[in-house]
């Protein structure tokens, strides 16, 4: 085992008081799950944008505030040879001239509750992209909830952040930790999309709108074999328990103060068409996990949307025949899919013989060409209507979430201090908010706004 390889073991546990301000670990950052599919795309992301972050330092002023510390960082998992080949992969001379990256390697097992504290206690943050959530999230959230430790991931999965919430809101409040869920694809773009239109309303109209329609104009990625995994779990899930079925349908599922808002939620399940751009809709898949979110965004914001809030997801499919045979026919196919992953047979079928495996998914190239292109259509109660997009110009899943994921822990580490955002589970928008935006406009290739409706 070389100088830059940790177990569980090689942490000093005298040194632990020392670390209780997380501001003294030896780790700003520490990504766990570095070598899946997701982890090794948002490894290599981080890699060059600290390099060139640390180039564009020692060229600033030290006295100069804009000036910040490097990033020391560390790459997580149980696997120690892939980590060694990752390690290699990102730590190579850079063709641009930038510094190479130096990045340690962290022994750590989701099964071994023991060395997932020893991790937390080393690292301000912790980048989770260990799925499916349901399966091996939960001695993570209770590490780090434990230890004070903030803690991002890409979670898709509405009950296990429900789950979560309930067993350990009280554990991350007293600890300091802040616990930020659905920081890729899911669902910063939804999240902070309505966050940015309703300040774009409020500056117009001096009102926020009391409804938005959130549109899917157009996206190209693919899925990964980690993804998949992901919503068989769910679908698992959902097909053995009622009660897990009535958690998904609740639009405020995540919503847990004591006056949870009654508003009656629009939910686009079937083809539609929207007589005012001319398009049909069909259901957005991700809607489930996203809508939930943004009513807990609302809530932790302190209604400032309003209670009577109302929000839906949709996809938009071209005006025509063809446009409604291609809403009928992603509907009918969601569906289908949806009953196949909730039945054991079918679904072992899929995964063994149809579907991605995991750790596989799109290509580098497929993950450059991606993009995505969602509209927000706002109105206000006095029916004054503001309309938004935010665009992405990598696969969404993939390409643009690990640019967000990475730039949300990096967020809570130099741009949110402790006092100001206090420990608990959080969403995107609430936590880290005009700060995020800043961050993705800039470094992630995420743009956020306002265009006439009829563009």
């Amino acid at each position: 085992m070389d100088n830059n390889t940790q177990t569980a073991s090689d942490f000093n546990k005298s040194d632990k008081t020392k670390q209780a301000n997380n501001g003294n670990r030896p780790y700003a950052v520490v990504l766990y799950g570095a070598t899946s599919f997701v982890g090794q795309i948002t490894a290599h992301y981080l890699a060059q944008f600290l390099s060139n972050a640390e180039t564009d330092a020692s060229s600033v002023s030290k006295d100069s505030s804009t000036a910040k510390s490097a990033v020391t960082w560390a790459i997580a998992g149980r696997d120690e040879d892939k980590l060694k080949k990752l390690q290699t992969e990102i730590s190579h001379k850079k063709d641009d001239g930038a510094t190479p990256t130096k990045v340690d390697i962290i022994i750590a097992d989701s099964n071994d509750e023991a060395s997932l504290d020893e991790m937390t206690q080393q690292t301000q943050v912790i980048i989770s992209t260990v799925g499916p959530y349901l399966k091996y999230g939960e001695p993570l959230i209770k590490s780090c909830t434990s230890n004070g430790t903030d803690y991002v991931d890409l979670t898709g999965e509405a009950i296990f952040i429900k789950d979560m919430m309930d067993k350990y809101q009280d554990s991350a409040k007293q600890s300091g930790a802040r616990i930020v869920n659905s920081c890729g694809f899911d669902s910063i773009p939804s999240d902070l999309g309505v966050y940015f239109t309703q300040q774009q309303a409020e500056a117009q109209f001096d009102k926020v709108c009391n409804v938005i329609h959130m549109r899917v104009k157009a996206a190209k990625g693919g899925l990964s074999g980690g993804t998949i995994a992901s919503m068989a779990t769910i679908f698992e899930e959902v097909g053995q328990d009622k009660e897990r079925r009535r958690q998904l349908a609740n639009p405020y599922l995540l919503n847990d103060d004591q006056d949870v808002p009654d508003a009656r939620q629009d939910n686009v399940s079937k083809p539609e068409y929207d007589t005012k751009h001319g398009r049909w809709l069909a259901p957005f898949v991700m809607a489930s996990i996203n809508t939930r979110i943004v009513h807990r965004s609302n809530q932790l914001l302190d209604y400032e949307y309003g209670r009577d809030f109302k929000y839906d997801e949709a996809m938009w499919m071209q005006d025509g025949v063809k446009g409604q045979l291609m809403s009928y026919g992603l509907s009918v196919g969601l569906l289908g899919f949806a009953t196949a992953m909730t039945f054991k047979p079918s679904r072992e079928f899929l995964s063994k013989h149809v579907l991605t495996k995991s750790g596989d998914g799109p290509s580098k190239s497929e993950q450059e060409n991606g993009f995505f292109d969602i509209r927000f259509f706002g109105k206000t109660s006095k029916n004054d209507s503001i309309t938004t997009k935010v665009t992405g110009d990598k696969d969404p899943g993939y390409g643009s979430t690990s640019r967000m994921l990475a730039q949300s822990a990096l967020c809570l580490v130099q741009d949110i201090a402790k006092e100001d955002v206090k420990g608990g589970f959080w969403t995107p928008a609430s936590a880290m908010g005009d700060k995020l935006l800043t961050r993705l406009k800039t470094h992630s290739g995420i743009c956020f706004e306002v265009v006439d409706d009829a563009k």
